[in-house]
């Protein structure tokens, strides 16, 4: 009955904890979003990029803000996600498109000429004299916050949702069809399409910037600092690179048991987990003893253990490479 007890309170932490994650990431991204990017215009695709064009084209017909066509965009594709991809994606979801709403709110608030005479607020007279510096300043630090609450929300294992569930969508009817290529081509058509709506390249380019520095960002808070790789490597003469593996790299390796999906035939597949310095001795090992291994390499998110997180015998640790 303990064991129980302590197996639902560790579930229940761990749910309190990935929420908390989600919350708090989605509202660093609305900053991003509310307080740089939308401000001053930055077309860098996405729901951001969308309502901001949107937008533009109503123009003063209909006195509403961009942030106000996010939230609604989000909801729409919120439901979207729920009919089309089920209850368990659009869960993943549902923290993210309660909480931006909100968090544009209190964006909008802290960018108000009345808090600080419009001290945050970039698009203010301010800061017009600066001219292209406080776009790029508005480009690199509202990316950044983007990428980082998107890390966050992706950390607690949620989702941001906006036009990426269009994407899903469409993959799940076109099985053809890769996510990250038609998220690709959704965010490229916006900010094509901003730079018509917008009418100025400058701009454009900077919601280019902003769309990359939030990648780098995502990158390097959802992955983290981890310097390590894992590669598969199959060849017939395993034992001999494993060898080298060992005496050269001295890496330890784990042989893993497999058939050919087309042969049938019986294979050794070595793993290996090298540092990013270790690349390059690994493809000579490979090259000097079977040219034509077969080699795939990804990056480890975390991997501990040791000659990674503590010390037995000889030490390898990440920050000494």
């Amino acid at each position: 009955m303990k064991l129980r007890e302590h197996v639902t309170q560790k579930a229940l932490w761990r749910t309190a904890r990935n929420i908390a994650l989600t919350a708090v990431g989605t509202l660093i991204l609305a900053i991003g979003v509310g307080g740089f990017i939308m401000p001053t215009g930055l077309v860098m695709g996405g729901v951001s990029g969308t309502a901001i064009i949107i937008e533009q084209l109503v123009g003063d017909a209909v006195p509403l803000t961009a942030s106000f066509y996010a939230s609604v965009l989000n909801w729409i594709f919120f439901f979207l996600g729920l009919i089309f991809l089920g209850k368990s994606f659009a869960a993943k979801t549902l923290v993210s498109t309660v909480v931006f709403p909100f968090a544009l709110w209190i964006a909008e608030r802290i960018i108000s000429p009345d808090v600080f005479g419009g001290f945050f607020n970039l698009a203010s007279e301010r800061y017009a004299s600066m001219g292209s510096l406080t776009l790029l300043v508005a480009a690199v630090v509202g990316g950044a916050l983007l990428g980082v609450g998107a890390a966050l929300t992706f950390l607690g294992g949620g989702s941001t949702g906006g036009g990426d569930i269009l994407a899903f969508i469409l993959c799940r009817f076109f099985k053809s069809l890769r996510s990250s290529v038609v998220i690709f081509i959704t965010d490229a058509t916006v900010i094509v399409c901003g730079m018509f709506v917008t009418k100025n390249f400058v701009i454009s380019l900077l919601g280019i910037v902003c769309s990359v520095v939030a990648t780098i960002m995502i990158d390097k808070v959802f992955l983290g600092e981890s310097r390590a790789f894992i590669a598969h490597v199959i060849s017939d003469r395993y034992a001999d690179i494993n060898e080298a593996v060992a005496t050269r790299l001295e890496r330890t390796t784990t042989l893993i048991e497999a058939r050919g999906g087309y042969s049938g035939e019986e294979k050794k597949v070595l793993m290996v987990t090298f540092t990013r310095r270790q690349y390059a001795e690994l493809t000579a090992i490979l090259n000097s003893i079977d040219k034509n291994a077969f080699i795939t390499v990804h990056r480890a998110h975390k991997i501990g253990g040791e000659g990674w997180s503590y010390e037995k015998g000889k030490r390898y640790k990440e920050s000494h490479d």
